[in-house]
């Protein structure tokens, strides 16, 4: 039976991985005793955002001539746990998009020591400029006119959940086909992705009087809020890059929640991205990359992205923030459009708190119509 948890259970995962080898002439799956030219060859999991960070050349020839062979499987974050403890042997490293699913991995592999942070990516609302343009003027969005940074408020959010705001009733959205129906933000599952969960995250802190949610009073509280956010939407992808690109390929709803690092990796390789407008919400959270290394030489794979020089700058040009160096993403970015925030302190945008994976777990449960 599968378990209403934010990790799920092993067989959905399995069903929903895709695989991928980054290296595909050593296929061994034994990660401590393939070696080739003094090169040992190491297997993981990693969320599907980082999946093009892994397949770029660069990275794998840095990787190489630092002794290590990297072979991943993209799957959701949430799921991560379940197949760490299915298979622990087959696996040197996890790779999850935040600090939740990767503590869960810790505790099934019953690790000590502290999973590594080698980047972050703040979590953004992906839109167009005429639904930029309506929000503003519905009062859900606003441009800072000294940074062109866009910040959606999420109390403003809330509000509209809870009256069931329509694109209709905003001036602008009259003459637009696209905007019509229930103002939502799209999501992933937050039973399988990060970013879904994080998203739960954000909300119930705004619906919670800017407070964490911390106790089942609480939940109690905001579960008419998740629910109004999550239900509606119907089937939902199980990771972020799905939703992605049926953004960039103009499939779906007008507002879509994922990674600041997705449309900066875009970017940063020239793609264009016609109108397309970013914005912060005003508290936001950052998704923390955690990499959780069962193994030495998983060990190694973490110290290597906090610290190596060449692997922290191509971080930047994925559109990562490197913990090490985070200057250098506002220094790929800077004069790019659409218009990011180099500095989310000097653009004005905060940071909330997550809930612990107790309560992730139980405002996930609302979101999706069941008991706390």
């Amino acid at each position: 039976m599968v378990k209403r948890v934010l990790g799920i259970a092993t067989a959905v995962a399995l069903l929903g991985i895709v695989a991928y080898a980054l290296i595909p002439d050593d296929p061994n799956p034994n990660p401590t005793t393939n070696t080739t030219a003094n090169k040992v060859t190491i297997t993981g999991l990693i969320g599907s955002e980082k999946r093009a960070f892994f397949e770029d050349q660069s990275v794998k020839d840095e990787l190489a001539k630092q002794g290590l062979v990297v072979n991943a499987d993209s799957t959701g974050s949430w799921t991560m746990a379940d197949q760490a403890s299915a298979s622990p042997e087959k696996l040197d490293f996890a790779f999850p998009a935040s600090g939740e699913p990767a503590d869960a991995v810790k505790r099934a592999w019953k690790l000590q020591d502290s999973p590594v942070v080698p980047f972050y990516s703040p979590v953004v609302i992906l839109t167009h400029q005429a639904a930029a343009d309506v929000l503003k003027n519905g009062g859900l969005a606003e441009k800072d006119d000294a940074t062109q940074v866009w910040k959606f408020k999420m109390d403003e959010y809330v509000k509209a959940l809870d009256q069931g705001k329509r694109w209709e009733s905003m001036k602008g959205a009259e003459n637009n086909p696209d905007l019509r129906g229930q103002v939502l933000v799209t999501t992933t599952d937050p039973e399988t992705s990060s970013s879904g969960a994080m998203f739960l995250a954000l909300l119930s802190w705004a619906a919670n009087d800017h407070q964490v949610v911390s106790d089942d009073a609480a939940v109690t509280k905001v579960a008419k809020v998740m629910n109004a956010a999550v239900g509606p939407q119907g089937s939902l992808k199980s990771s972020t890059d799905e939703v992605f690109r049926n953004f960039t390929a103009n499939v779906g709803r007008p507002l879509v929640f994922g990674y600041e690092s997705q449309v900066a990796q875009l970017q940063l390789q020239g793609a264009p991205l016609n109108d397309t407008v970013v914005l912060y919400p005003d508290t936001t959270v950052h998704s923390d990359h955690t990499l959780v290394g069962r193994t030495e030489a998983g060990r190694k794979l973490a110290s290597l992205l906090r610290d190596d020089d060449v692997l922290v700058s191509l971080e930047a040009r994925y559109g990562f923030r490197p913990q090490k160096r985070p200057e250098v993403f506002g220094q790929e970015t800077k004069g790019r459009q659409p218009q990011l925030a180099p500095d989310l302190k000097s653009a004005n945008v905060g940071q909330a708190p997550v809930p612990s994976l107790e309560f992730l777990r139980k405002l996930t449960n609302v979101a999706k119509g069941g008991p706390k």
